[in-house]
């Protein structure tokens, strides 16, 4: 096993108990989360249910669609081609899939990978994306791409799944296989991957979560199969995989990385910034088959995925030698926002530290009538965290403990209690049955429970 720090427990301790809360306040379907700390997976939970309909539990070992994280295994097979000197990143398209329109045909295999080559998105229908037909097979694929592109190459960065299928043709003509069998072997049993395939159908008995729909339209959430192929477009979209899996595939693109199936160049190339998304709130980034930005001071690259009823991301920070990925099987999975979640959490404890051992009395869920307050000790401080927003961690009031059961309020924002007074208060046998801080008490869930039936009772018809 690594040798991990000491912050990292912690941090990995906690990340359950706030993405619970997530899952409650959200009423989302289901969520699976992996934490992989220099290649290990050090944490992999999941939340909620596989299926509303059947009310099956969502497991860490249920398979999610995981869409567009596909391209990253396809940037990955193809920088492997590379390497062995099969596929050259300035070759053209045209020097392996004919029938493409000239514009696309003159497009090198980089403006591929890096999203430049100018592509129509999807096509002129996409009606798979939504379930009203299959996704396209070659043929309709080659038909597609005899069209003109959208707009010139390397004007700008333009996400194109076409431009992927694209790609997974020419790794089928460079090796001499089907990309299906080729990017098994040699990428995702390669690297030991085992809930990972490159499309349906699974492996006898290997369970998938199913998509789920929003409850806008109809007041619940439809139920979507997920078992779709995706034909000659899996190469862009039809990989499906576990959160523990993705961990372990992207810790290993590291450029860090003790052990990969590519060579730390190769990586460096894959990962870095090419081509930044100006339009886009977050400003991220795209390489060759990954996206790439920051968090909070953190630089991380990864993969996202949309598939319909899913919404997935993965994410490394090189530096802290972390790979988080998190999975949600729903149109309105919250993702992006509990993978942001579970970096502030880890960036925090590396900044605070292991807790104090002094500081374990000072710990817990406790709750008002408002909301629940985490008690979390990190380093020589308690932090007051609130674990129904997606950032639980973020500009929260801190305690620091200034005897065994008494403490002050030493950060907070102008509207809180700064400077204020904290007090563990306990009961005859001597545990810990409510915390004052500053001028009101938090007790336990059951207690408030019982008090908001007794104070609010449901009135009589």
């Amino acid at each position: 096993m690594t040798d991990q720090p000491a912050w990292l427990a912690p941090a990995l301790a906690y990340i359950p108990q706030w993405l619970a809360m997530q899952m409650k306040v959200s009423e989302q379907p289901g969520c699976a989360i992996a934490v992989a700390y220099k290649g290990e997976v050090v944490l992999d939970l999941a939340f909620g249910s596989a299926d509303l309909n059947t009310a099956e539990a969502l497991t860490p070992r249920h398979r999610f669609r995981v869409a567009s994280h596909s391209k990253s295994f396809t940037a990955t097979a193809i920088m492997k081609l590379r390497e062995q000197g099969r596929v050259k990143l300035d070759d053209t398209a045209g020097q392996y899939v004919s029938g493409l329109h000239p514009d696309i045909a003159a497009a090198t295999v980089a403006q591929l990978l890096s999203h430049t080559a100018g592509i129509l998105r999807d096509g002129p229908d996409c009606a798979y994306w939504v379930g009203r037909a299959p996704f396209l097979d070659e043929a309709a694929l080659r038909g597609e791409l005899a069209l003109a592109p959208a707009i010139g190459v390397a004007e700008r960065l333009k996400y194109s799944n076409h431009g992927f299928g694209l790609l997974g043709l020419i790794i089928e003509k460079s090796t001499g296989e089907p990309y299906g069998d080729w990017i098994k072997r040699e990428v995702i049993d390669a690297v030991g991957l085992k809930e990972t395939t490159p499309d349906v159908p699974l492996p006898k008995g290997a369970p998938l979560a199913r998509g789920h729909g929003t409850k806008m339209l109809l007041g619940r959430r439809p139920v979507f199969a997920g078992d779709q192929s995706t034909h000659a477009l899996a190469s862009a979209t039809g990989f499906v995989s576990t959160a523990a899996d993705l961990a372990r595939f992207f810790a290993q693109l590291s450029p860090n990385a003790d052990a990969s199936i590519l060579t730390p160049a190769s990586h460096r190339e894959m990962s870095r910034p090419q081509w930044k998304d100006h339009w886009a709130p977050p400003g991220h980034s795209y390489g060759l088959g990954t996206i790439s930005g920051a968090f909070e001071g953190w630089d991380w690259f990864g993969h996202s995925g949309g598939f319909q009823g899913y919404i997935t991301r993965t994410a490394t920070v090189p530096d802290q030698d972390l790979t988080v990925s998190c999975l949600t099987n729903a149109v309105d999975g919250l993702s992006h926002l509990w993978l942001d979640g579970a970096l502030a959490i880890l960036k925090r404890f590396t900044e605070e530290g292991a807790p104090n051992a002094d500081l374990a009395n000072w710990s817990g869920r406790w709750w008002s009538v408002w909301a629940p307050t985490d008690l979390l000790p990190a380093g020589n401080k308690v932090l007051l965290a609130n674990p129904t927003l997606a950032n639980p961690v973020a500009k929260v009031p801190e305690l620091t403990v200034t005897g065994p059961d008494e403490g002050s309020i030493t950060y907070s924002g102008a509207f809180g209690s700064f400077g204020e007074p904290a007090r563990l208060l306990r009961g005859a046998d001597g545990a810990v049955t409510e915390v004052q801080i500053a001028g009101g008490r938090l007790s336990p869930e059951a207690a408030i429970v019982a008090e908001l039936i007794d104070r609010y009772p449901v009135a009589s018809a």
